[in-house]
C-alpha cells in the first residue's frame, strides 16, 4: 500500500512538472529539461522584439518547431544584417541551445535544470564551435515566461575570459 501511494505521489509530481505548474520557487521540483522544451514549444509564432539597451530598437522574432516536434527553431532579429538563430533540443536528459551568431560562432549551452522554474529558463555555457578562447561570445542566457504572456529574453557575452555586453529583448506576440 506505501509503495502505491508513493508512486501516486510521484506520478502526480509529473503530472504536474510537465504541465509547467512545478516550481523551486514555489514550494515544488525544478523543471525538467522536458517540460522546459515543451514550454519552448508553445511560443511558436511571430514575435515584435524591442531591445530596451539599444533605445527601444524593434525587430521580429519568428519561433517554430521543427523536425517532427524535436527542435524549436527561433530567429533573432529576422531579415536584418544581424539575425541569428537559436536551435534548441532535448540530448537525454538535457535541453541544449546551440546559438548560431552573426559573428561566425556558434556557443552551446544546456538548461540549469536546478534552477529552472515554470518562469524562468536560465541557459549556462558548456563550449562551442569557432570559438577561440578571447573571443567575443554569447556565454549564457536566460528566458522569462511573463504572466502577461511577453517573453524576456536575456543574453550575457564574454570577451577575453571575462563578462561582456548583456543584452535584453522583450518579446511580444504579433498580432494576426
Amino acid at each position: 500500500m506505501r509503495t502505491i501511494r508513493s508512486l501516486l505521489a510521484l506520478s502526480a509530481l509529473v503530472l504536474l512538472a510537465a504541465a509547467g505548474l512545478a516550481s523551486a520557487g514555489e514550494g515544488g521540483a525544478a523543471l525538467d529539461a522536458k517540460a522546459a522544451f515543451e514550454k519552448l514549444k508553445a511560443l511558436e509564432g511571430s514575435w515584435h522584439a524591442t531591445a530596451a539597451a539599444h533605445g527601444d530598437q524593434q525587430a521580429d522574432h519568428e519561433i517554430r518547431v521543427s523536425a517532427g516536434g524535436t527542435v524549436v527553431m527561433e530567429t533573432m532579429l529576422a531579415g536584418t544584417d544581424h539575425e541569428m538563430i537559436n536551435m534548441y533540443h532535448l540530448d537525454g536528459d538535457d535541453l541544449v541551445l546551440t546559438h548560431y551568431c552573426a559573428g561566425g560562432n556558434q556557443p552551446t549551452m544546456r538548461l540549469d535544470r536546478a534552477k529552472a522554474t515554470a518562469t524562468e529558463l536560465p541557459f549556462v555555457f558548456t563550449g562551442g564551435t569557432n570559438l577561440p578562447a578571447t573571443d567575443p561570445h554569447i556565454h549564457d542566457a536566460v528566458l522569462t515566461l511573463n504572466a502577461d504572456g511577453t517573453v524576456l529574453s536575456h543574453w550575457t557575452s564574454f570577451a577575453g575570459g571575462k563578462k561582456g555586453e548583456e543584452l535584453e529583448f522583450t518579446l511580444r506576440r504579433a498580432e494576426g
